[in-house]
C-alpha cells in the first residue's frame, strides 16, 4: 500500500486537494473517505466534482439523501454512510451498483461498508486545529501510479 500524506490549511486547500486528485479517477474508481464530523470530507468531495466537471455549487452532503449523483463526462456518485448504523441497511441501499457501476463514487464514513471495493483509494482526515487537517492517501499500486506517487510509502 503507497501512501502520502499533507497537512492542509482550510477549505479551499481541501477542496483543491479533490480538484487535483480528480484528472487521475476512472469509471469505476471507489474514493473511501475516514474522518470525523466536520474534519473536512465534504470539501475534498466537492473538489472532486468540480474536478470531474460537476457544475459549481451543486454539491452537497447527501446526510438526508444517503446519495447524491451528479453528471458530468463520468457519473459521479457521493455517498454517505454516516447514518446508516446496520449492516442489513446498508444492503438494503444496493451500494454495490455504485461501487461497481460506470461512475466515480465517493464515500464517507467508509467504514461502515464491509466489502469496499479492494482497489480503491482511501483518504483519512484527521483535525489538527479549527483550519487545519492532516490527510493521509492510501492506495494500491494501479492508483497510487495514476496519480504518480506509487514510489512513496
Amino acid at each position: 500500500m503507497n501512501s502520502l500524506e499533507e497537512i492542509l490549511e482550510g477549505e479551499k486547500a481541501t477542496e483543491e486537494l479533490g480538484r487535483r486528485l480528480a484528472p487521475f479517477l476512472r469509471p469505476g474508481d471507489v474514493v473511501a473517505l475516514y474522518g470525523e464530523l466536520g474534519s473536512g470530507k465534504t470539501c475534498l468531495v466537492r473538489g472532486l466534482a468540480r474536478g470531474l466537471g460537476v457544475k459549481e455549487g451543486e454539491v452537497s452532503s447527501p446526510s438526508f439523501t444517503l446519495i447524491n449523483e451528479y453528471a458530468g463526462p463520468i457519473p459521479f456518485y457521493h455517498i454517505d454512510c454516516y447514518r446508516l448504523q446496520l449492516r442489513e441497511e446498508i444492503r438494503e441501499l444496493g451500494l454495490e451498483d455504485y461501487l461497481e457501476g460506470p461512475g466515480i463514487s465517493a464515500v464517507e464514513w467508509a467504514e461502515r461498508i464491509e466489502d469496499l471495493p479492494e482497489v480503491r483509494l482511501d483518504i483519512f482526515f484527521e483535525i489538527l486545529d479549527e483550519h487545519r487537517r492532516r490527510v493521509v492517501l492510501k492506495a494500491g499500486a494501479e492508483i497510487a501510479g495514476r496519480i504518480g506517487w506509487g514510489c512513496r510509502t
